[in-house]
């Protein structure tokens, strides 16, 4: 039993892949970008019906598995049994992507299974919010952090952004029925309220977002125990630009991204570049350094200090440090710490949003 489950555990999160026709290989993170003619064919239906397979029984699905795999008999009875494991989610962009790719291939090819598994999937996602509009990382009986109302990779952003595409019958979603798209639609206004609720205010002002906010308050949440509660510089660009994208904003979403925007532009760090630094000696061979550079481009720290402003970095011990060179080789290395998040969102995709929604204010004019 314990040599069954140990080569289970790792064919799930083996990368292995699959054969097209044409000899080429596909993954499943790129299924969802194949031409059109691609999901009316054997192949297609065949990674659809490994969907079905790794569907739980609430409607969600777990994450970081391949998959496109090609499964054998045995493989497929270990799923049949895996069906009551509560380990559906909506993390890394898990369930919401097994949704589009089983609506593509219905589209393309009317089989009703498909469609059946689509609906289960949607109803989760639907089921999955927060009666305050927020959606946990993972559901259902979500526990720790995963608890919490959720921005970090995107997830509750990716989540609203399926809703709306949903709610307008946008293609691959033609077939939805109306009560759904209501409710589709019901849930995109929930959601934008909780963002608008969770926008952190500091020292009077309102600045951007956590990558999680309490369930509850909405206040800002630690989830690992180096991800501390602060503004978060790479998932609040995700959130801005899911306000930015909503037609005739109103007063309320309209002064939330002034708001952001202000506040990213006064988080910019100037004058610095992070390189990797070769260094045989250790772990990985290189070291990720902060150089002096006034030719660089703006960068953003992933979490800043809610108080101060200042970028924090952090070991496991979870004690925030003022400086990348201050935490341990490990997670200085194995994690993304600062990033040119907001350069689009600062150089042209707001400045293309104040003139046709708010042009009498520019707060990127100095």
């Amino acid at each position: 039993m314990i040599r069954l489950t140990l080569k289970f555990s790792l064919y799930l999160f083996a990368p292995a892949v699959v054969f097209l026709a044409q000899g080429q290989a596909i993954l499943w993170r790129r299924c969802l970008n194949q031409q059109p003619e691609f999901y009316a064919t054997d192949q297609a239906i065949r990674i659809a019906d490994n969907l079905l397979l790794y569907q739980r029984d609430p409607g969600g699905w777990p994450k970081n598995i391949e998959m496109a795999s090609i499964l054998s008999e045995q493989d497929k009875i270990k799923l049949r049994e895996a069906k009551t494991r509560n380990d559906a989610t909506l993390d890394n962009s898990a369930t919401r992507t097994q949704i589009q790719y089983l609506a593509m291939v219905y589209q393309a090819t009317e089989i009703e299974r498909f469609k059946t598994a689509f609906l289960k999937g949607l109803d989760y996602v639907l089921e999955a919010q927060y009666d305050n509009g927020g959606w946990p990382q993972r559901y259902p009986n979500p526990t720790g952090y995963s608890k919490h109302i959720t921005f970090n990779d995107g997830t509750m952003i990716g989540v609203l952004n399926l809703l709306r595409d949903v709610a307008r019958k946008k293609p691959p979603y033609t077939f939805i029925d109306e009560d759904r798209r209501q409710k589709a639609e019901a849930t995109i206004q929930k959601g934008i309220e909780c963002i608008l609720k969770c926008q952190i205010v500091a020292k009077g002002k309102k600045t951007a977002w956590c990558a999680q906010h309490d369930e509850k308050t909405f206040v800002p949440r630690k989830a690992r125990s180096y991800e501390l509660p602060s503004i978060s510089g790479a998932e609040s660009v995700g959130i801005v630009r899911f306000l930015m994208s909503i037609e005739k904003p109103g007063p309320e979403i309209i002064e939330a991204v002034q708001a952001a925007i202000a506040w990213f532009d006064e988080a910019k760090l100037e004058g610095i570049r992070q390189i990797r630094k070769k260094e045989q000696s250790k772990p990985r061979g290189f070291d990720k350094v902060i150089v002096e550079d006034a030719s660089a481009p703006p960068i953003w720290a992933r979490f800043y200090d809610i108080e101060t402003n200042k970028p924090i970095f952090c070991s496991r011990d979870g004690i925030p440090k003022a400086t990348l060179a201050q935490i341990s080789y490990e997670r200085r290395n194995g994690y993304s710490w600062l990033g040119y998040y907001a350069t689009d969102l600062l150089a042209n995709e707001y400045p293309a949003w104040q003139k046709k929604w708010a042009p009498a204010k520019n707060v990127l004019d100095r």
